[in-house]
């Protein structure tokens, strides 16, 4: 392969997580976090809109059964087992998220500080996905 600069992209599109209860699911990122429901399709996945993004919550028994044929060929895809997603927040709004998430039932996994001072929080979603929420400066890496 020859050496040249790849293209640009200008952000992520969508970001996927995999869930064993539809339901659960949309009650903790709809309910829970008021992400609005773009798509759903009952036994297979729920989509959800964060911002510029959207959150694919499969379940994955579905996604990886997908075959190519028909109008829209998606190839199987997904994975077992918990992932991560991490949503940007405000410094000033990690307190009021953190109360939030515990008011709905959902424990405080680990809230700390990192070496660039940027706050993350943590917790489980339903499904036991790691769900952060962080302030945006945490990828402000010093050269």
């Amino acid at each position: 392969m020859e050496d040249h600069a790849a293209p640009s992209l200008s952000g992520l599109l969508e970001a996927a997580i995999y869930v064993d209860d539809l339901n659960a699911a949309e009650r903790f990122y709809n309910g829970v976090l008021g992400l609005p429901v773009v798509l759903r399709r009952d036994g297979a996945h729920v989509f959800f809109r964060a911002g510029n993004t959207i959150v694919l919550a499969f379940r994955p028994e579905i996604t990886q059964a997908q075959t190519t044929d028909g109008p829209l060929p998606v190839p199987p895809h997904g994975a077992q087992g918990q992932g991560h997603i991490c949503f940007t927040a405000d410094g000033a709004m990690l307190d009021a998220w953190r109360e939030r998430l515990e008011d709905a039932g959902f424990g405080i996994e680990a809230d700390f500080a990192w070496p660039n001072g940027a706050r993350s929080v943590y917790v489980r979603d339903p499904a036991g996905n790691s769900v952060e929420f962080a302030e945006p400066r945490l990828w402000e890496i010093a050269e």
